[in-house]
């Protein structure tokens, strides 16, 4: 798979150095001077995050090791890509996810802090967990742990907490936050299990579980648990209805209106 989508990605490169000459240069430099998909990765990804103190090259250096330790990096981030792909109706081609979209660029950043925060390097992944909510305006704390088939669509205001759990196949929407109640400690952010739809501007706070296949209806505030395969709606968000399958692949958002 791996194999077959970085040709993909690379005839994608060739159609777009052809039709949009002005763009050749930026292409080539982030994917048609590279030998895959992790390199290419590495290289969009150190890029943005580099600024005056840190270099774009020491920060690739990062990655490049990240990749080679823990090969389950890379395996989420063409997860992720392929998930913004079949469930975004905007997008053409996985260049433009690769290359321009940043709520999949912020969490791939995220998932390079999260690496480093398990090896207890803590100080540098909270660097890039600023730089990221810089770049991207997208905050989420290295120690939260997130699965594959992930999409932040347009992302912009994610704010993500420390013991916050994002399980896979999962899509959440911009202004959402995954926060705590208050100042307290330990386990204290929500859990939101296998194929949930989270929808724009929803809070959810708390050590609460948000059950698979559920829905959050945008601009709902969550403070309690959610069950599975229902849509909650509302301040706070009550139960509106039950859906079926994985609102997190659909993006079915109909039944979001008329909260209360």
């Amino acid at each position: 798979m791996k194999e077959s989508f970085w040709q993909r990605l690379q005839k994608e490169a060739m159609e777009v150095v052809t039709s949009e000459p002005l763009l050749a240069s930026y292409v080539h430099a982030c994917i048609l001077n590279h030998r895959n998909f992790d390199s290419a990765l590495s290289f969009i990804l150190s890029n943005k995050m580099a600024d005056d103190v840190m270099p774009a090259l020491s920060i690739r250096e990062f990655f490049d090791d990240a990749f080679k330790e823990d090969p389950s990096i890379v395996e989420a981030a063409l997860a992720d890509l392929k998930a913004v792909y079949d469930r975004d109706p905007a997008v053409e081609t996985y260049l433009t996810i690769l290359a321009n979209f940043k709520g999949y660029l912020a969490l791939q950043v995220h998932r390079l802090a999260h690496h480093l925060w398990r090896k207890n390097r803590k100080h540098l992944a909270l660097f890039l967990q600023s730089r990221n909510s810089e770049v991207f305006a997208v905050d989420i704390h290295p120690a939260a742990k997130i699965g594959k088939g992930v999409m932040f669509d347009h992302a912009t205001g994610i704010v993500v907490g420390e013991t916050a759990v994002i399980e896979d196949n999962v899509s959440i929407l911009q202004s959402v936050t995954l926060g705590g109640t208050g100042n307290e400690s330990g386990d204290r952010h929500p859990k939101v299990r296998e194929g949930v739809l989270i929808g724009a501007g929803a809070k959810i706070l708390g050590n609460i579980e948000i059950g698979r296949g559920s829905k959050v209806g945008a601009g709902s505030v969550v403070l309690n648990n959610v069950p599975e395969h229902v849509t909650v709606v509302g301040v706070p968000a009550k139960v509106r209805s039950t859906c079926v399958g994985n609102p997190g692949e659909t993006m079915d958002q109909t039944d979001f209106a008329g909260a209360d």
